[in-house]
């Protein structure tokens, strides 16, 4: 099997994009956790539900080695629904489409994990970690 390998310049330079586009605009990025199915690239949001959101750092990370570790995000203390957070949608301070990623609770794969992906309303959304590693394809 063949694989694009990128310099390791290259990844963090790749890494260092994200960050500036999330660190970009008037106040912090935010992370908005939906429920399934996740539409595709920013596109529109339709029969999702918004469970809440939770506000990045500024700055909101930092990157090494091509690797983006995101900072303290603070925790959304009174969730808008209930229901399980499949994906997140990464905004800049002025509310622009950085990105959309999956969730996982600790124990998965995803570069946003939190201590468990079921939501409820009033309840906290506390994101455990986020890492976005810039890899070879």
């Amino acid at each position: 099997m063949s694989i694009i390998g990128f310099a390791d310049d290259l990844r963090t330079a790749r890494a260092e994009q994200i960050i500036a586009k999330i660190n970009a605009g008037a106040g912090p990025g935010t992370m908005l956790f939906y429920t399934a199915p996740q539409p595709a690239k920013g596109a529109a949001i339709t029969t999702q539900t918004l469970l809440g959101t939770v506000t990045f750092s500024e700055p909101a990370g930092s990157v090494v080695d091509g690797e983006l570790t995101f900072d303290v995000i603070a925790d959304d203390a009174s969730a808008d629904a209930d229901g399980p957070a499949v994906w997140v949608r990464v905004l800049n301070g002025d509310g622009g489409f950085v990105m959309d990623m999956p969730v996982t609770d600790t124990n998965g794969t995803g570069p946003v994990k939190m201590p468990s992906t079921q939501i409820y309303a009033g309840g906290t959304i506390h994101v455990a970690s986020a890492v976005l590693t810039e890899g070879n394809i």
